[in-house]
């Protein structure tokens, strides 16, 4: 992670051949292009590596997960429920879409606890939104049951998960809709992209309208088009498309990488005392991303982090202390009068999080998750690894 780690000749070659027409947009210019549509490539790749029915390319990730909620008719008035561990991408898009978003607990797993879900659903509740959090899975058994009996609908943020599954399946696909990122950081990227998958036809068209000004997309003349509805810009260029052509041709390959250098790390760290490692409900899923573990304190994980960048380790977080994945530092989020500034309609019934104490504090303070590179030769994994159990060996 992430895949411009191993650009090659196979990403200048597909984006070479969008400068050749000088079609940058992904719809139109039918003549130009010479039929070359690099957007619906990698929807048909998306579609074919995850199983899913319809995927629909976007901008970022962010825009996948504000698209999503908007084609499936959230909005003010209306709750979702979200972990206070995930990017802040996940809040903003509930927050951009005029609904409130409910932050319920982590447990082991680092994503939603199942029990604190139950807990935190009201009559407002319209969305679980799991986030499959360092490359691997939420307790998506449970978390469905939830959905089904409360009739709520389930939205998974895969953002950080493309490429990884759930008892065969992949993640974004198990609910009713799911998002990826294709930033310039994750598993496979376009520099900036994102994309919704979805077996429904209807929310499909609405989040295609919808990402395009409205467009009803029923004419080959753009200014023909029917607008059912207002919408946002939130397409991708042909150009990012054709970075993300030929790094999700390559998705199989950087899995198995991720898989063999995290073993490499996991097996050295197997023999340390006092560690657990992050609990994964499908550890043949987990796409590999990163190594995470939990110090017996907080004091200790502090330690460790400090003591693993001294001795070179490269991509060490502790989560607790860092400023855009967990609740503790999102001083914007917290900032009530910069919400009310947003809508009003909001704080409806959102608690105020800057007095809220989570239990989750105690998990995610003790936890510290690794990198894993794509970059790194075994070699080179199995010497990292050696180094960074030793740092952490070291300070306890």
């Amino acid at each position: 992670m992430p895949g411009w780690e191993l650009f090659d000749e196979d990403e200048k070659r597909s984006v070479g051949e969008v400068m050749e027409t000088g079609v940058m947009m992904r719809y139109g210019f039918e003549g130009a292009r010479k039929g070359r549509w690099k957007a619906r490539e990698m929807e048909e790749a998306v579609c074919a590596k995850t199983g899913a029915k319809h995927a629909l390319l976007l901008a970022d990730g962010t825009a996948a997960l504000t698209v999503t909620l908007a084609a499936l008719g959230i909005g003010a008035g209306d709750e979702v429920i979200a972990p206070p561990f995930t990017f802040v991408a996940t809040f903003e898009s509930i927050m951009a879409v005029g609904a409130t978003p409910i932050l319920a607990e982590i447990d082991d797993t680092l994503c939603l606890s199942p029990e604190s879900v139950r807990e935190a659903i009201t009559p407002r509740t319209k969305v679980v939104m799991p986030v499959h959090m360092c490359g691997a899975s939420a307790r998506l058994d449970e978390l469905k049951v939830i959905c089904k009996e409360r009739n709520i609908l389930l939205v998974e943020d895969a953002c950080q998960a493309f490429g990884a599954s759930y008892h065969g399946r992949a993640l974004g696909t198990l609910g009713d809709a799911g998002c990826y990122s294709f930033d310039f950081n994750k598993m496979i990227t376009c520099g900036e992209g994102g994309a919704i998958v979805t077996d429904s036809r209807e929310v499909y068209k609405r989040a295609e309208m919808f990402h395009d000004h409205g467009h009803d997309h029923s004419n080959s003349d753009r200014g023909a088009e029917g607008h059912p509805f207002p919408g946002y810009n939130y397409r991708i260029s042909e150009l990012h498309a054709a970075v993300g052509v030929a790094q999700i041709a390559k998705l199989e390959r950087f899995v198995s990488i991720q898989r063999e250098n995290k073993n490499a790390f996991k097996d050295r760290f197997a023999s340390i005392p006092d560690i657990q490692f992050r609990v994964l409900p499908d550890p043949d899923g987990d796409c590999a991303t990163f190594l995470s573990f939990f110090m017996p304190s907080e004091d200790l994980a502090r330690k460790a982090t400090r003591a693993l960048k001294e001795r070179g380790t490269e991509g060490v977080f502790h989560w607790y202390d860092n400023n855009w994945h967990y609740v503790r530092n999102w001083a914007h989020f917290k900032d009530r009068a910069f919400i009310n500034s947003v809508s009003s309609d909001i704080l409806k019934g959102m608690p105020d999080y800057s007095k809220r104490k989570f239990t989750s504090d105690e998990l995610i303070s003790r936890c510290v998750s690794i990198t894993i590179k794509l970059g790194w030769s075994r070699n080179k994994a199995d010497e990292l690894a050696e180094r960074a159990a030793a740092a952490v060996k070291s300070i306890l």
